[in-house]
């Protein structure tokens, strides 16, 4: 339920980081230079903290855990305050956190997992490049992206990669 709920989270907000890349703040490469590079550094130094302070002993390999922030606290702290926050900054924030979350998984998920099912990675490949297909051909059926969306998100989870990535491709 857990991993089903937080694609959902993750295609909800990749869909509007996406409207926002093609329309929005986010269009022009200097605004969207920020929080990436934010990201990057939101996801190194808590790893590198965290390596200093547990060097040498048997907690040092887990330094990739605290790469992930809890950015739903964040994002619902700027929804309470609603229009007195400018849009860039919550334009700003949402792009941070799903930078950071999806570098945080990537890691977890490649570095952390202890066997990577490359039939089902093959298979969640294949049907991202259907959808690529589909939105290329300028399908517009919610359906059509759902329900491979839920084939993907079952094969992801079954890869060893952490499901909640199905989320935002299938947002792209």
């Amino acid at each position: 339920i857990n991993d089903g709920l937080m694609s959902i989270f993750f295609l909800m907000i990749g869909l509007e980081i996406e409207r926002e890349l093609y329309v929005g703040e986010l269009k022009d490469i200097k605004n969207a230079l920020l929080p990436i590079v934010a990201a990057i550094g939101g996801m190194l130094f808590p790893a590198l903290l965290h390596y200093m302070m547990n060097k040498g002993t048997i907690y040092q390999q887990g330094m990739g855990i605290p790469m992930a922030t809890d950015i739903a606290f964040a994002l619902g702290m700027l929804s309470l305050v609603g229009k007195r926050v400018a849009p860039s900054i919550k334009i700003f924030l949402t792009a941070l956190a799903i930078i950071d979350d999806l570098g945080a998984i990537l890691v977890i998920a490649f570095f952390y997992s202890h066997g990577l099912s490359l039939v089902y990675i093959g298979a969640a490949i294949g049907i991202a490049v259907v959808l690529i297909i589909l939105n290329k051909l300028r399908v517009m059926s919610l359906w059509a992206y759902l329900l491979p969306g839920i084939v993907m998100w079952y094969c992801m989870m079954q890869s060893g990669i952490h499901a909640t990535i199905s989320g935002v491709i299938v947002a792209f």
